[in-house]
């Protein structure tokens, strides 16, 4: 008699397990090694990292993955369950979260390079929360003090797997101190443009020439002399803009859920915040979620591709 599978992952890695003979090696990671919460061992090394990467998708599927950084703890472990991390101000594209407000589904890997040799993976449901929101729901949620790492808004994932990366190709790296300019706008100090993709051709804007970007490729020895020259105005220029950010803070948030279909609203579970009801209507479809498009895409050209389950063989 056949059992229903119901072992953690997607129905593709299962029927790949199968195909290539994988089947009972997968079962014992999967019996041994993955959790759908956070243990203890897992917490307390969340809470020591300084860097994540982040993947994402929008409704289509077409993914996004991302570097997150920020001093240990930065990520917030909110119980066994929850876990969560700033959005400090960036380059306004805003990619991930803009595909949580589509797909919630996102995958978090932490990695420690240069202590413990070991990954961290952590697979699970995201919605975006407002900084005040955030403040209001859990008040030991202290303001940074560093200019540019006050956070704009978080982002609070409900974790669904939990599980090791092995350290058999972890390479050892070794730390180094180095100035931050958290929160900049300077074009040098952000890189410049290092590849020369200002100078290219893009699909989406074929009726008008490549734009290139002021700043070209840096030298290392001009970029940290740009800090440099850069860090006191830097620091003011944010400091003033959080100074005017707090004066302006209104006493109450609005915030719509993550699967409220509204623009540029976001989500939040806080009880002090008012929020309408998932999927709720919204009014004239002036709020309606504009989905992605999908890509810009070229035709694929695979070697020798294999086939899909079920497609021959």
């Amino acid at each position: 008699m056949d059992h229903p599978n119901t072992w953690p992952g997607s129905a593709g890695e299962h029927q790949l397990q199968e195909r290539f003979g994988t089947a009972e090696r997968a079962e014992r990671f999967y019996s041994q090694q993955v959790l759908d919460h956070l243990n203890e061992q897992m917490r307390e090394f969340v809470a020591d990292q300084e860097m994540m990467f982040v993947a994402t998708s929008d409704a289509h599927g077409e993914c996004d993955n991302t570097f997150r950084a920020g001093p240990a703890g930065f990520v917030r472990v909110l119980d066994d369950e929850r876990l969560s991390w700033p959005e400090y101000r960036g380059n306004g594209v805003m990619a991930s979260l803009g595909n949580i407000t589509e797909n919630p589904h996102v995958g978090l890997l932490f990695m420690d390079f240069t202590r413990q040799l070991i990954g961290l993976h952590v697979n699970g449901r995201a919605e975006i929360v407002e900084d005040a929101a955030m403040r209001a729901e859990y008040d030991e949620v202290e303001v940074d003090d560093i200019p540019g790492r006050r956070p704009e808004r978080w982002v609070v994932v409900e974790v669904e797997e939990a599980y090791i990366h092995c350290a058999k190709h972890i390479p050892r790296l070794v730390k180094t101190p180095r100035e931050r300019a958290w929160g900049t706008d300077d074009v040098r100090r952000k890189g410049g443009d290092f590849f020369s993709a200002s100078k290219e051709p893009r699909p989406w804007v074929p009726e008008a020439p490549a734009r290139a970007l002021s700043a070209g490729r840096p030298h290392g020895s001009q970029v940290a002399q740009a800090a440099r020259m850069a860090e006191a105005t830097e620091a003011a220029r944010v400091a003033e803009a959080d100074r005017i950010a707090e004066a302006a803070d209104a006493p109450s948030v609005d915030v719509p859920t993550a699967d409220s279909p509204a623009t540029d609203a976001l989500a939040t579970d806080a009880p002090a915040v008012d929020a309408p009801a998932a999927n709720a209507p919204a009014a004239d479809g002036a709020n309606e979620v504009r989905r992605s498009p999908g890509r810009h895409r070229r035709r694929l050209r695979l070697l020798n591709p294999a086939p899909r389950p079920g497609e021959g063989g």
